[in-house]
């Protein structure tokens, strides 16, 4: 006869992502990685995180990361954020895999809206939180229309879209998340990294994987590959700069930037990436 003590179990913990979930989600990376671009359907679990705030990116770190693995979780280029903590003591946790900070040493970074600035080698691969994987939403609302749209590799009204943008502004003005074809295919939002960060996607010699929990679709940029940012002939391609400004701390003017306002109402500039930051300094 079975004791109550039985039926309720040890208490022990029980994980938050099961091995049948992450099968799933590998079949799915390595289809990604197959099909450079596509947006790859998988059954995305209920996990300890609210969607909206990288459920998705939790899963694909989940599915790949094992306890011989040092991972690095970074906000917006921030080892220390709020979302970055939570996720990473998540995992670490779950998996016991050591931390990591320093991108050198990493051999999973799992990240929110940014790229790290120190380039990414071949045994490391990079995982972005994506919150809109679909880049033709912005143009098109209707799903089975978006499908048509590349199946025939038709972007017209991406085109369309960027083209009245530079009639109405003079400039391109959309910033984070712009529009890039991959492997001169399918067109992916990079997620909402800036666009000082979608050169590092091109024949990049790590492996890239996008998850996104809310609409279960997961995406892949495989090292050595082509990605394109949409642009005209007569108007390059720019990334954001600041001329004259530089980091307050290291001092590098050639990193991505973002402003700090100053008790005195004035605007300093900082290095978004702050392990790239801290090494800038200790060579000085």
């Amino acid at each position: 006869m079975r004791t109550i003590t039985d039926l309720a179990g040890d208490g022990g913990p029980r994980g938050i992502f099961d091995e049948l979930s992450k099968r799933e989600v590998r079949r799915a990376a390595l289809t990604a990685v197959a099909v450079p671009g596509y947006q790859v359907p998988f059954g995305s679990r209920e996990i300890p995180v609210a969607r909206g705030w990288g459920s998705g990116g939790l899963q694909v770190t989940l599915a790949l990361v094992g306890p011989s693995d040092r991972l690095k979780v970074i906000d917006q280029g921030e080892d220390g954020g709020v979302n970055a903590s939570n996720l990473r003591r998540l995992v670490v946790g779950h998996v016991g895999c050591a931390e990591e900070s320093d991108t050198r040493e990493a051999s999973l970074i799992q990240s929110r809206h940014r790229i790290p600035e120190t380039p990414l080698r071949a045994d490391q691969v990079l995982v972005l939180q994506v919150p809109v994987p679909e880049p033709l939403r912005a143009v098109e609302h209707d799903v089975r229309e978006q499908r048509r749209m590349h199946s025939e590799t038709d972007y017209s009204r991406m085109w369309v879209g960027l083209y009245e943008d530079l009639v109405r502004n003079g400039v391109v003005t959309k910033t984070a998340g712009y529009p890039c074809v991959v492997d001169g295919r399918y067109l992916i939002s990079p997620t909402p990294i800036p666009r000082f960060d979608v050169p590092k996607l091109d024949q990049a010699e790590h492996l890239t994987l996008f998850g996104a929990g809310r609409e279960k679709r997961i995406y892949a940029v495989p090292p050595h590959t082509r990605v394109e940012p949409l642009v005209f002939e007569d108007v390059p391609f720019e990334v954001e700069h600041t001329p004259g400004a530089a980091c307050r701390h290291c001092g590098s003017e050639g990193s991505y930037l973002v402003e700090v306002p100053s008790v005195d109402g004035s605007v300093t500039w900082v290095c978004s990436d702050t392990d790239f930051c801290v090494r800038n300094r200790e060579k000085e």
